[in-house]
């Protein structure tokens, strides 16, 4: 099993794929050709599931890595007793890659590099290649500049020119650079019934690096604008959600894992390499902070094409769909792996596609009122969407759900989900001339008030003085936070003021991060605070006119990321160790709404003339 801390790792990215690399310089995950394909090394969740290593020989070698400026290419530098050595890792993007194209044109193709600096230093090199999460032991054959891996639907080819020692279905060599000396490695994935792929030069492979490092930083000089607060960390924000996205539909995968566990040794271990509607406004509108309008653009017309001949069916809206607009992400269980720190099982699929959430109507009909400048004359298989989830709604609110945080077990109804119903009644009011449905107006308001009556009379808590998770309850629940975001009553509301209180008395753990809820929700064991909730609360206190409060609550969310700015889903309450899928981009989305409320906070006090 592998004990690496999840934080110990970087993230790669082309807009096809994601990698993750360990402090001590080992692959330990890639899924190819997607995302969401099977993974060729995933040591990440078993020791004997792939990688591939180049690192100093020598054990006491010390790393320091950042990512190259405005890229997520990343360079670990090692000082070892005889001399230093730069290795630059990079997921390879298009040769002609610039601005807006960040992906497209993707070979698929993992980048390493070894730079010696100065004197000389002894590398080691490891590959071990387990196609199908290690279930495939591939046959490896020396070729001209490299080593081939053959599988019975898989073939990788690791180009190297330098000789290496196979040894079954892995292969090893030490290699001696000197000053100015360098070392190329390139791997890729081609189909195992097709011709042999050739391997890379090593010129070919450092042009490459090249043209990557550039498209990278041309991305992020068109499309990284933010000022506020937390700079740096937002614009890393900002690239990881580019990482994130499946340049070839414009979707978001929640996290590049799964099975990464929301507590040590518990069973909360779910996939995550999917794209949730109930995101839809949460991503949008922190892309457009992070990045820029058409990479939300992008996202939104992925959910309505994905979506759209459901509603029309009559059948519900799914929560999720896969990032190439599939449907059935049917889970199950890889009884083989043994989990990261023994936490089983993995699984890929995610059984929530099949639940019922009230919530996404609301996400999706808020993600359109976020874009309304950007969708101009709606066109029609998104229109009739839209109008189709308004009136779903009108049909469909009192029912019970399996709420935001997708317990499984006992439907209810939830707060949150009724708060999304409302938001999708409210935004389908105001986008009905847009919509062209000035005829439907009166009843979509008339159930909008509807909504918002139950909300305030079996919403609100008179016992707890709060919003509590579901209508009858006296439970605290964090995601009762966006009755403070979403325009549901004014920021200065006491009953708004109260419920945020209320939330950070009763959720906040020891280090003043945010719990989802407390109290059992039939799932095994424990799990972390949550960062997402936590910057919820920022942005909440930030919108009740208490930024300095605010910021206190985003720093010290903020600086659960690793020492390249990246953040899982979860923290443990009494270590600070990150937990769960990675990188997250709830995590990083929170992160950037709650710095951009700050700085609107900010504005909206300083003195006039300011």
């Amino acid at each position: 099993m592998s004990t690496v801390p999840i934080a110990d790792h970087a993230f790669l990215s082309d807009g096809r794929t994601g990698a993750l690399v360990t402090r001590d310089g080992s692959i330990d995950w890639l899924c190819l050709p997607r995302f969401d394909s099977p993974a060729v090394l995933a040591r990440l969740l078993d020791d004997e599931a792939g990688h591939l290593l180049v690192r100093p020989a020598d054990p006491a070698a010390v790393p320091t890595r950042r990512y190259l400026p405005q890229t997520l290419v990343l360079e670990t530098t090692w000082t070892c007793s005889t001399g230093r050595v730069q290795v630059v890792d990079a997921l390879a993007l298009g040769p002609d890659e610039r601005g807006h194209d960040i992906g497209a044109a993707s070979p698929g193709v993992l980048l390493r590099t070894a730079t010696c600096v100065d004197g000389e230093v002894d590398l080691e090199v490891a590959w071990a290649p387990r196609p199908e999460f290690g279930l495939v032991h591939p046959i490896l054959e020396e070729v001209p500049g490299g080593v081939l891996a053959v599988g019975a639907a898989t073939q990788l080819v690791l180009s190297i020119e330098a000789p290496l020692t196979l040894d079954g279905a892995s292969a090893r060599g030490r290699i001696r650079l000197t000053a100015n000396q360098r070392l190329a490695v390139a791997m890729e994935q081609a189909d195992g019934w097709s011709p042999p792929v050739r391997p890379w030069t090593a010129a070919a492979i450092l042009s490459r690096l090249r043209d990557t490092e550039a498209a990278w930083r041309s991305w992020s000089d068109l499309h990284q604008s933010y000022r506020g607060p937390h700079r740096d960390l937002v614009h890393r924000s900002g690239l990881v959600l580019q990482g994130l996205t499946y340049a070839h539909t414009g979707a978001v995968v929640a996290a590049a894992t799964t099975s990464l566990p929301e507590g040590v040794g518990t069973g909360r271990t779910w996939d995550y390499r999917f794209t949730w509607v109930r995101d839809a406004s949460l991503t949008l509108r922190g892309l457009y902070v992070a990045a820029c309008p058409d990479e939300a653009g992008r996202f939104f017309a992925f959910l309505a094409r994905a979506a759209a001949t459901q509603l029309r069916r009559g059948v519900p809206l799914q929560i999720m769909y896969g990032i190439g607009g599939e449907r059935d992400l049917t889970e199950r269980e890889l009884p083989h792996l043994a989990g990261w720190r023994d936490s089983r099982p993995v699984r890929v699929g995610n059984g929530a596609w099949g639940q019922r959430q009230q919530d996404v109507y609301g996400a999706l009909l808020d993600a359109a009122w976020e874009l309304r400048e950007q969708l101009g004359d709606i066109e029609g298989t998104t229109r009739r969407l839209l109008v189709d989830a308004v009136e779903t709604v009108c049909a469909t609110w009192r029912e019970p759900d399996a709420g935001i945080w997708e317990v499984r077990g006992p439907l209810k109804r939830y707060l949150h989900s009724a708060l999304l119903g409302w938001v999708a009644l409210d935004r389908g009011v105001r986008l009905a001339e847009l919509l062209g449905v000035m005829d439907r107006l009166p009843r979509w308001t008339e159930v909008r008030e509807e909504i918002a009556k139950e909300i305030l009379e079996r919403g609100w808590n008179p016992r707890v003085g709060a919003f509590t998770q579901s209508f009858g309850s006296d439970e605290l629940d964090a995601a009762v936070l966006l009755v403070a975001l979403v325009g549901f009553l004014p920021a200065d509301d006491p009953r708004i003021v109260a419920t945020v209180d209320a939330v950070r008395r009763a959720l906040s753990d020891e280090r003043g991060l945010v719990l989802r809820y407390r109290g059992d929700d039939g799932l095994e064991g424990a799990e972390g605070s949550f960062l997402l909730c936590t910057f919820w609360l920022a942005e909440a206190l930030a919108r009740t006119g208490r930024p300095a409060e605010a910021a206190e609550v985003l720093d010290r969310a903020a600086g659960s990321a690793n020492d390249l700015g990246l953040l899982a889903e979860e923290v443990d309450a009494s270590t600070g160790e990150l937990l769960g899928n990675f990188p997250q981009a709830f995590s990083h989305l929170g992160l950037v709404l709650a710095a951009q409320a700050i700085a609107d906070a900010d504005v909206s006090e300083a003195p006039r003339g300011a």
